[in-house]
């Protein structure tokens, strides 16, 4: 018979169960939160790529409810590892990256974390601070303690071992590296994407190895890109970044499918749970237009990053341009030398002149798509005349005003 879930005061269920996929072990950790003891709450990144999207927001987000609730985060910036390469999830190696190129997404990082987490209560930590030190006797201290066969267990480096693709030795130790982190902070609390439970349980593992209170595990759900198919990512190009302009901001989350609206409101605001209810039952029975309820959720997401002055600009901004088919009240303006303005050009070369894209190919793939419009009018790649003052519009939120420089 399965044993009920245990009933929570509202503000730890807030915590516990709204926007997360799996606490290891949940018991343990309402234990530790109804003790009053200031947990140490590890996150670590790795400074792959110098910015961050709302697919981070999930975590971060949740981070600082436990900030709120007087406890400690701990932010991790991994120096060594990003140098590796995190496999997790991954089909290939990763390539690896320079310690210069590392420091210089890190700082990127750090300073849009503090949109979300609260620096009063934050620490930071580089890993170099601690590996810088190791010796090959501490390598080896470290690697003794696992085997192969358990890292090999892990689904992506399974299935990579199957199609016998490579599995560089580095990798395996990563899972190593990442886990002596909750050792070297002595970590209560780690969080991270369900996509990192095998690597935050090798750390729970290795804290109990060395007699130390065994970490709980803090999973939330990986986020859905504005494809509604994979996960938020820049690579794939379905993301929307903390430091994206609020109106374009705005704009991408208008452009999320349908079925993703729950799951933002859920995930990224602080809606009550009973309205988030009702917004789950209203889309259900088909009572709202779901356009009302993406305009809500845009400006819930713009107000967190740029205040609630740009959001309802935005919104305002939105509806003037996509609704009334009127240009933007602020189009900025690209200086052209004079060539441009005296005889035909071929629309892929004055796009890329005018910095609107970063390809000629982009142009191109962008003119046959039909995505380029000059003075409300749909061009093709072809040549064609342009007069100072023309506005250009490439695809559905960007617009430029071409002047004689």
């Amino acid at each position: 018979m399965a044993v009920p879930a245990r009933t929570l005061p509202p503000d730890l269920h807030r915590l516990l169960r709204r926007g997360v996929a799996e606490i290891i072990v949940e018991e343990e950790l309402i234990k530790l939160l109804e003790s009053g003891e200031p947990l140490r709450l590890k996150l670590g990144f790795d400074p792959s790529r110098p910015d961050l999207h709302l697919g981070h927001a999930v975590v971060l987000r949740k981070l600082r409810q436990f900030q709120e609730l007087g406890h400690l985060a701990i932010l991790i910036v991994g120096d060594w590892t990003a140098q590796i390469g995190d496999p997790s999830g991954q089909s290939a190696t990763r390539p690896m990256l320079t310690a210069e190129e590392v420091r210089e997404n890190a700082q990127t990082y750090l300073r849009q974390f503090y949109k979300i987490v609260d620096p009063a209560r934050t620490e930071i930590a580089w890993q170099s601070s601690w590996y810088d030190h190791f010796t090959l006797k501490d390598v080896i201290n470290l690697t003794s303690r696992f085997t192969v066969a358990q890292f090999l267990a892990r689904e992506d480096f399974a299935r990579r071992f199957a199609e016998r693709r490579p599995i560089a030795l580095t990798e395996l130790l990563y899972p190593l590296l990442q886990a002596y982190d909750s050792v070297a902070i002595r970590a209560d609390v780690e969080f991270g994407g369900t996509d990192q439970k095998f690597n935050i349980l090798v750390g729970r593992e290795l804290q109990a190895m060395l007699r130390m209170r065994p970490q709980q595990a803090f999973l939330v759900p990986i986020l859905r890109g504005t494809d509604g198919v994979q996960k938020m990512s820049k690579s794939l190009g379905n993301y929307i970044a903390f430091e994206d302009p609020p109106d374009e901001m705005f704009g991408k989350t208008m452009s999320i499918p349908d079925e993703l609206i729950v799951e933002y409101f859920e995930l990224l605001t602080d809606v009550p749970d009973d309205e988030l209810a009702l917004i789950r039952g209203q889309i259900e029975a088909k009572w709202v237009n779901p356009m009302i309820l993406k305009k809500r959720l845009a400006v819930e997401i713009v107000t967190q990053f740029h205040g609630k002055q740009a959001a309802l600009a935005a919104a305002e901004n939105f509806e003037r341009v996509y609704q009334r088919r009127k240009l933007p009240e602020v189009v900025p303006e690209v200086p052209l030398g004079s060539e441009w303005f005296e005889g035909p050009v071929w629309p892929a070369d004055l796009l890329y002149a005018a910095g609107l894209v970063s390809t000629k190919r982009e142009a191109r793939r962008l003119l046959a798509q039909g995505g380029i419009r000059v003075d409300g009018r749909q061009v093709a790649d072809e040549p064609l005349r342009v007069e100072p003052g023309a506005v250009i519009q490439v695809g559905r939120r960007k617009f430029a005003r071409l002047v004689r420089r």
